[in-house]
C-alpha cells in the first residue's frame, strides 16, 4: 500500500504555478453546485473527429442544465424537481439524463426535448445516480443506505435493492458503475463497496470493498489513455488512487483542503495531474466559524497536483465560494469547476 504523501504547501511558488487565468463564467445557477459531468458522443460514426461533449450540472436550484462541454454555452435547463439536486448524469450516448435529489426522487429525462420520462420514488434524499455502460440500468444511492437498481425496459418493476450493511445504515454519496454487473457505491463510513447486481445469491452480491478511512466526498472512475482504469477519490483531507484492475492503492495525497462538508477531485486523462478543491482547514462556508476555527469564507481556489509526488502545479482564484464539484474534460485540455457561489468556471489546463 503507498505511503501517504505530506501535505502539499499552501502557497505555491513562482515557479510552481502558471499566468493568473480568466475563465469561462457559465451564469445560471442561483444556489450552490453539487455535480458536474461531461459526456462525449461521436457525432459522426465514420469520423472519429467529430466529437461533441456536453457538460451537465446538479445543482441546489432544483434546476439541472445542459451545455456545450467547449464552450459552456447554455442548452437546456431539466424543470420539475422540488427539491435539491445532488447528482446528474448522462448516459453514454447522451439521449438520456438522469437526476437525483432531496425531493426523495429521481428523475429520467429525456436528453433531446427535455422532458421527463420517468420519476422513480425514494424513501429519502437521493445523493447519487449513474448509468449502467449499455444504458439499459441506472443505479442510484443516497441517504437510505440501499443501492437501487431500475431496469430501463421495465421502468414500473421493482428495482433491485442491495443494502450496505446489516449492522447500520450507511448513506452511499456517490456510485459508479465498473461494467454492466458491477456497481460501485461509496459509504459515508469511508468504504467503496463492490456489488454484483446479477448476482441472486445475497451472499455472493458483495464481492469487494476498499477501504479510505474517511467519509467519501467525490468519487471517479477513469480510463486513462493508456486503457488503465483508475479510481480516484477524495475523503477527509486526502486524494487516494487505486488501480481497479488490481484493487490495490496506488497513492494518496494529502491536500491542504478538506472534503468533510463539500469539494471533490478529479483525474487528466493522462494519469499525470489531478484537480481538487474544497474546504479550507479549520472551517469552511457550509460549516462556518466555529470550535474549529477558520473564517466564514472558506477556500476559494482551484489547485492543481502532481500525480506521482502531490506537489502543488497551479492554484487558481476565480469562485466566490468554495470548489464544491469539478471534473476534466474527456480531451484533457479543460476542466469544470462548479462553486457555492452558482457558477460554473471553465479552464485551460495548460494555458
Amino acid at each position: 500500500m503507498a505511503a501517504v504523501a505530506p501535505a502539499a504547501e499552501l502557497t505555491p511558488t513562482p515557479a510552481t504555478t502558471t499566468g493568473r487565468q480568466i475563465p469561462i463564467v457559465c451564469p445560471g445557477h442561483t444556489r450552490p453546485l453539487a455535480e458536474l459531468q461531461f459526456c462525449s458522443i461521436s457525432e459522426n460514426d465514420s469520423d472519429e473527429k467529430q466529437q461533441r461533449t456536453f457538460l451537465i450540472s446538479a445543482c441546489h436550484d432544483k434546476m439541472p442544465m445542459l451545455r456545450d462541454g467547449a464552450t459552456g454555452d447554455w442548452i437546456g435547463t431539466f424543470a420539475g424537481h422540488k427539491g435539491a439536486v445532488w447528482s446528474c448524469r448522462l448516459d453514454p450516448a447522451a439521449l438520456l439524463a438522469g437526476t437525483a435529489s432531496g425531493d426523495f426522487s429521481v428523475q429520467v429525462w429525456d436528453a433531446i426535448t427535455g422532458q421527463s420520462l420517468h420519476s422513480f420514488p425514494h424513501k429519502h434524499v437521493v445523493k447519487t445516480v449513474d448509468w449502467s455502460l449499455d444504458s439499459k440500468r441506472l443505479a442510484t444511492g443516497g441517504h437510505e443506505g440501499i443501492l437501487r437498481i431500475f431496469d430501463m425496459s421495465q421502468p414500473k418493476k421493482e428495482p433491485l435493492m442491495f443494502d450496505q450493511s446489516s449492522k447500520e445504515k450507511v448513506s452511499i454519496s456517490k456510485c459508479n458503475w465498473l461494467d454492466n454487473s458491477t456497481v460501485l457505491a461509496a459509504g459515508e463510513d469511508g468504504n467503496i463497496r463492490f456489488w454484483n447486481v446479477d448476482e441472486t445469491d445475497p451472499s455472493k452480491q458483495l464481492t469487494k470493498a476498499l477501504a479510505v478511512g474517511d467519509s467519501i466526498r467525490d468519487m471517479e472512475l477513469l480510463t486513462l489513455s493508456s486503457g488503465k482504469r483508475i479510481l480516484t477519490v477524495a475523503a477527509g483531507e486526502k486524494v487516494t488512487f487505486f488501480d481497479i484492475a488490481s484493487g490495490q492503492q496506488i497513492k494518496s495525497h494529502k491536500m491542504p483542503i478538506h472534503f468533510k462538508v463539500e469539494g471533490g477531485a478529479s483525474l487528466h486523462p493522462s494519469g499525470k495531474k489531478f484537480i481538487a478543491g474544497g474546504g479550507r482547514r479549520g472551517g469552511s462556508m457550509a460549516l462556518g466559524a466555529g470550535k474549529e476555527g477558520g473564517e466564514l469564507g472558506s477556500d476559494l481556489l482551484v489547485y492543481v497536483f502532481d500525480f506521482e509526488t502531490g506537489k502543488m502545479l497551479e492554484c487558481h482564484k476565480g469562485h466566490h465560494g468554495p470548489v464544491r464539484c469539478l471534473r476534466y474534460h474527456p480531451d484533457g485540455k479543460s476542466y469544470a469547476t462548479g462553486s457555492e457561489d452558482g457558477t460554473i468556471r471553465l479552464w485551460k489546463t495548460d494555458p
